[in-house]
């Protein structure tokens, strides 16, 4: 491998690759072989062998995602950019380092337009309409990306150029584009045939769809309007979707799998296979590796239709959810567009335990999404679950390549399955009763007792799928390798707890039942046979309508300008709070004479359209004559903006660019005012506050934050009771916000089952934030979970951990020796050292009591590691799976030996 040129400026970029839910830490850096440029790919998890190497050609393909979180936290200061090569597979990588990246994507950019000015390669007059999306550079990309796949931000235009931009006229007679679906192609198709005559691909289309250029907003509302009159042009064709569902138990397989897979003569077009509790290790919980995906993954394979041949088009999985997409091999070439997606709802709503995975793709031009869940566990926790299906669908979005089309979320598509141990139970509490009705075969009476059926009628979740009838008996709960009921000593009520559900038209259900002979777990495998109308576009009839709509399209733009009209241009927000969310709708209305096209743009310098608090949705879309849309402004504070409101560098203060192609802006003005948490405050600024933190000027809240700096530097006191006038002048040597929390806790919480694995209730961690911010409680509100999962979110919010992040190396290099490690706290600043003492004292007389609260030292040492000993944010990336092991054996030696002095 040659060296890179220095020409280039910003060489290497260091970062990690996401692969199925695994993070894997690695370097992208510039190089040359054989004269040509390239993207070379440094694994630091594979450092023996060769790095891998993607040219830089007319085919590569390189797109920074859109990062826009809002209900979710985690950080939103990093770059994703997805990589393809010529003849290798789409790569998701995390930077970050967000200017550095932008850098780097930028010495790409100018690599790749060097390589096509020096050769632009002409398509063969033989390309199917479906392969012209191929030889366009970019095609692939959203309407405003750039000719080589970027989005603007790296094109060299100036905001004023972006705005002005005129669609480029040329003539009616155009060659259409390939039907309008989403345009994140990811599945590299096979060669499709040209049996019958295929029209050339001429400059003037090249010109038309390459969407960077001045016609690329022209190109985005003709795909809208040809989907607008989508049914002109389809054809509907049933398919053959297997769908099933497996809680495995954390169980390797022991037999065939055919007698679930194979229940029917005819083999079905696509299988869509799901499994719950694949893992059930502390080491697949966080790390996300495990051993028993390539189990379950060649046991699914081995099972198969004999009558057809299959390929998998995608899997995904998030510790124990998996989920599996295969097709037939000859339906291979008409899917595309696949992403994939998953959301965590355990504890603090990231933790993987519980939550969802999905993919979803473009088949012929219908677009599915395939989402697998596992939702929270025990008879009472109905209400959770439900939180959890409202959290998978809020949060669960697949991010387009370009930052000017919006996310898709689960709901955008035309049919939507959802299968997985849902975890509903029955509302009755005697397992004898529910048994004698199930011999009895009374399933009909005992369904009304079912809490999925009782939630979908009250609307409370699930309220726009449909189920088909159920007439087997419940899949839950077993003895392992048998078909005996739970005869343990817990003795579960019987239930089921494995469901498949639909969104959408054209779906039939064919068969819906479970397979009693599989008998590895303690539930049973359940399956559905659907038949789903599949749109398949007629090429004639979707040329001669595309021709029609531009015909229309010029006569109409030389005639009129677009034009829109809005409800209020200013939004005030009052009180907003840390992790609450607040909402405000506007409407807009197309009062021009033609198609428009919305987006709210970036101000001048600026990378973002918005605040990272704030987020508007739609952010961009389409509007016929007269239409009207409802815009929704959403405010949210996360942990990764609050500590700058919290001190007051950041406010409530915003203004929006609504940009109207070919017309002109529209600014919006936001403005609020923010209620400071202490949640995101120092340890050293809430050590020095003896009331809650809403009744502290917000100018003494500004002297405290400069001064907490140099608060690490003074000697240790002594800590005195909260309310003591003596020492009211002396720091508290602990928040009184982590001694209420963790004194409440150890008074209520030592004996409750699975702490710090069950998330707590929205509505409760919101009253429990409420209540430190704004009083001293006696007693906090809410169940041990909200107040656990409390504890964690403080403590990730700080804006400095409890081991300060200089001390993060020594912390790992020592952790070999408890000696060592307890020397490391002794250099820890004052609050800091007694804060950490005091939550090791609080963890290991939670131990003592591991047989009721289910809570072990590996798992509290893996949950508090993170949290205590962060990477500083300039190597949170670069953390290996070795430094994560050596943070945990840092807590190790305080957890299980004591902090003697």
């Amino acid at each position: 491998m040659e060296p890179p040129a220095a020409a280039w400026g910003l060489l290497s970029v260091a970062g990690t690759e996401v692969r199925a839910g695994r993070r894997e830490p690695c370097v992208l850096s510039l190089g040359r072989r054989s004269g040509r440029y390239g993207i070379v790919i440094h694994s630091q998890e594979k450092e023996n062998s060769d790095p891998d190497y993607i040219p830089i050609n007319s085919r590569f393909k390189c797109v920074q995602e859109a990062e826009e979180t809002l209900l979710i936290d985690i950080a939103t200061n990093s770059c994703k950019v997805r990589i393809q090569g010529d003849e290798t597979a789409e790569r998701l990588f995390e930077i970050p380092d967000e200017e550095r990246c932008l850098g780097f994507l930028s010495e790409v950019q100018s690599i790749q337009e060097a390589h096509l000015k020096a050769s632009l390669p002409e398509p063969k007059d033989s390309a199917s309409w479906h392969q012209v999306e191929k030889n366009l550079p970019g095609l692939s990309q959203a309407s405003s990306s750039g000719t080589l796949g970027f989005e603007d931000d790296f094109s060299a235009l100036s905001l004023e150029e972006k705005r002005n931009m005129q669609n480029h006229q040329t003539g009616s007679r155009r060659e259409p584009p390939p039907p309008p679906v989403p345009q994140n192609r990811q599945f590299h198709r096979e060669k499709e045939g040209t049996s019958r005559d295929q029209p050339k691909v001429t400059n003037t289309m090249r010109k038309m769809f390459l969407p960077s250029t001045q016609s690329g907003q022209r190109e985005g509302l003709i795909k809208h309007v040809l989907a607008k009159k989508e049914k002109a042009y389809v054809n509907l064709y049933n398919f053959r979707f297997f769908v099933g569902t497996w809680n495995v138990n954390g169980q390797s397989p022991d037999s065939s799998l055919e007698p679930w897979l194979v229940c029917d003569t005819e083999p079905p077009d696509f299988y869509c296979i799901g499994f719950q509790e694949l893992d059930l290790s502390t080491e697949a919980f966080f790390y996300f590796d495990s051993a028993k995906e390539q189990e379950w993954l060649a046991a699914v394979e081995k099972s198969l239709h004999p009558q057809a041949k299959y390929k998998k088009v995608q899997m995904v999985r998030l510790v124990g959810m998996m989920l599996l997409i295969f097709a037939k091999k000859d339906q291979l070439s008409n899917i595309r567009e696949i992403m994939t997606e998953s959301v965590g709802t355990g504890i603090m709503g990231k933790m993987g335990n519980k939550g969802g995975v999905a993919v979803r793709f473009v088949f012929h031009n219908t677009t599915f999404c395939i989402v697998n869940s596992h939702l929270a566990a025990h008879v009472e926790d109905f209400e959770r679950r439900n939180q959890d299906y409202k959290d998978i669908c809020a949060r669960m979005s697949f991010v387009t390549p370009d930052d000017s089309l919006p996310q898709l979320n689960i709901m955008k598509h035309d049919v939507v399955i959802w299968l997985g141990d849902l975890n509903y139970r029955l509302c009755l509490p005697d397992a004898s009763e529910v048994k004698a009705l199930i011999s009895k075969k009374e399933l009909q009476k005992l369904l009304t007792y079912d809490q999925l059926n009782i939630q979908r009628t009250q609307k409370k979740a699930f309220a726009d799928f449909t189920e088909g009838e159920i007439k087997f008996i419940p899949t839950y709960k077993y003895d392992s390798k048998t078909d005996r009921w739970d005869s343990s000593g817990k003795c579960r009520v019987p239930a089921w707890c494995d469901r498949i559900l639909w969104r959408g038209g054209n779906i039939n259900q064919l068969r819906y039942c479970s397979h009693m002979d599989l008998k590895t777990s303690d539930h049973k495998p359940v399956s559905a046979l659907f038949r789903i109308g599949v749109k398949v576009v007629d090429e004639q009839k979707y040329r001669k309508l595309f021709e029609d709509i531009v015909r229309i399209m010029d006569r109409m733009e030389n005639d009129f300008l677009p034009s829109l009209e809005l409800s209020g241009r200013e939004f005030e927000f009052e009180n907003v709070k840390f992790r609450q969310l607040q909402k405000q709708k506007f409407q807009i209305t197309n009062n021009g004479q033609v198609t428009c096209h919305f987006s709210f743009i970036p101000k001048l310098n600026d990378s973002h359209y918005c605040k990272p608090w704030l987020r508007a949705e739609p952010c961009e879309g389409y509007l016929e004559p007269d239409e009207s849309m409802d815009i929704s402004l959403d405010v949210y504070v996360s942990k990764d903006s609050v500590t700058l409101l919290n001190s007051g560098e950041d406010k409530i203060e915003d203004i929006l660019v609504l940009h109207l192609d070919r017309g002109k802006d529209y600014f919006l003005t936001i403005s609020g005012t923010y209620l400071p948490s202490c949640f995101g405050t120092s340890l050293e600024a809430l050590c020095r506050m003896r009331r809650p933190i809403r009744e502290v000027p917000v100018t003494k809240l500004i002297d405290l934050g400069e001064d907490s700096f140099l608060e690490k530097e003074k000697s240790v006191l002594q800590m005195g009771s909260l309310d003591s006038e003596e020492a009211s002048g002396m720091p508290l040597q602990v928040p009184k916000e982590i001694w209420l929390l963790v004194d409440h806790l150890f008074k209520h919480a030592c004996h409750q089952e699975d702490l710090f694995q069950t998330p707590g209730m929205q509505e409760e961690l919101e009253q429990i934030i409420d209540c430190l911010d704004t009083s001293i409680p006696e007693t906090i509100p809410g169940s041990n979970h909200s107040v656990a999962e409390a504890l964690l979110i403080f403590l990730e919010a700080l804006p400095e951990p409890v081991i300060c992040y200089e001390l993060y190396q020594r912390c790992l290099d020592w952790s070999h020796n408890s000696r060592l490690c307890r020397q490391v706290i002794f250099q820890l600043p004052r609050c800091h050292r007694s804060v950490f003492r005091y939550l090791m004292s609080f963890l290991r007389e939670l131990l003592r009591y591991s047989e009721d609260n289910n809570v072990s030292v590996a798992m509290i040492a893996a949950l508090f590691s993170s949290l205590l000993l962060r990477p500083p944010p300039n190597l949170m990336a670069k953390q290996t799976q070795q430094d994560r092991q050596r943070a945990i054996n840092f807590l190790y030696s305080f957890l299980l030996a004591g902090d003697e002095e």
